[in-house]
């Protein structure tokens, strides 16, 4: 029934509310369609396995009172909305997957730090997307104990940790780009204690490659910020003020702008740009040229985390754990060799 009801809500089949709650596949609905029916799963605190919710029934039953599914708090510690960043949806959603299958649900979706200005709903538990302050990990410190973080680089707290390393991801690309023979290698992205920033310029460094700062925009990972960027970064280049046939964007977001200006901008360019990126969004798959990125393995991260998240509430573990998954190039056709 719980099914029927979410198709009424979403305005879907039945079979289409059910393709989307048990894929993280950006392919099996619209957006739109998926955002819906997540909404109304969220609503009604919808779990799928019948069977784990009997058995949570009967061991209710056996201690005279009935067990309820566990609630999980997810904060947002990157952006103000899901809408704001394709890697952060994308990585909402595989967990939302995940969480679904180990009969959980999310009581409370909370924005960047200023969510917690007051104590949140009560929660068996917080998942942490994002890097975060140690001012806000104090905050949900205060409510739970039981908390994992997904972030890029290991944050040295007393939590459990899910990583996939930028700084990593960063040489991945950019040696990715040397090889090809580029020397002149464009940076966009944050730069501001950045790992991804970080393994920019010590590819340089390694490489005997003087860093030149005029090739460096700093942005907020925005398509908006990403856009004046580029557009500011080809304006030298055809003015002669500055020389780069490589471009290394910090996210997906960022070159997939990239791409678009420089397939309008092609017939006035002496040269092919080549464009890199980290996060393997789905939307990389329809650039054209399509984008070589570093892959972030968002589902098995997500996996790892609801598994941490419910080891620590069954204090299976009390010491902080740390699992590092490794990123790998997807190579497609933004990347050539320097001419």
């Amino acid at each position: 029934m719980s099914l029927k009801k979410i198709a009424e809500l979403a305005g879907v089949s039945v079979s289409t509310a059910s393709r989307v709650l048990n894929s993280a596949s950006p392919t099996c609905a619209s957006r739109e369609t998926q955002d819906r029916i997540w909404e109304a799963a969220r609503a009604i605190g919808y779990v799928p396995n019948e069977a784990a919710r009997k058995l949570k029934k009967a061991a209710g039953t056996q201690t005279g009172r009935q067990t309820e599914t566990r609630s999980v708090t997810i904060v947002m510690a990157r952006v103000a909305s899901l809408e704001a960043d394709p890697f952060f949806y994308e990585l909402f959603r595989s967990l939302e997957v995940e969480l679904m299958r180990q009969s959980m649900v999310i009581g409370q979706i909370l924005y960047a730090e200023e969510s917690l200005a007051e104590s949140p709903a009560e929660t068996d538990g917080f998942i942490i997307l994002g890097r975060c302050s140690r001012q806000l990990l104090e905050r949900v410190s205060a409510c739970s104990r039981n908390i994992v973080g997904i972030w890029r680089n290991s944050m040295d707290f007393d939590v459990d940790e899910v990583l996939c390393d930028g700084e990593k991801a960063a040489e991945l690309a950019m040696g990715h780009l040397l090889a090809l023979g580029h020397r002149r290698i464009a940076y966009i992205g944050d730069c501001s204690y950045e790992s991804r920033y970080v393994g920019y310029c010590n590819t340089l460094f390694r490489n005997h490659i003087s860093m030149d700062y005029s090739l460096i925009r700093p942005t907020d990972q925005t398509r908006e910020q990403a856009e004046a960027a580029f557009r500011e970064l080809l304006g030298q280049k055809t003015s002669g003020k500055a020389d780069f046939s490589a471009v290394f964007c910090a996210n997906d977001a960022t070159a997939v702008r990239v791409l678009e200006i420089l397939a309008k901008q092609k017939k006035k360019l002496r040269e092919t740009i080549s464009v890199i990126s980290i996060d393997d969004i789905e939307e990389s798959q329809n650039t054209k040229p399509f984008l070589t990125t570093i892959r972030v393995p968002r589902d098995e991260m997500a996996h790892m985390a609801v598994s941490l998240l419910l080891d620590r509430i069954a204090r299976g573990h009390k010491e902080p754990v740390r699992i590092e998954f490794p990123c790998r190039i997807v190579q497609r056709e933004s990347c050539y060799p320097c001419r």
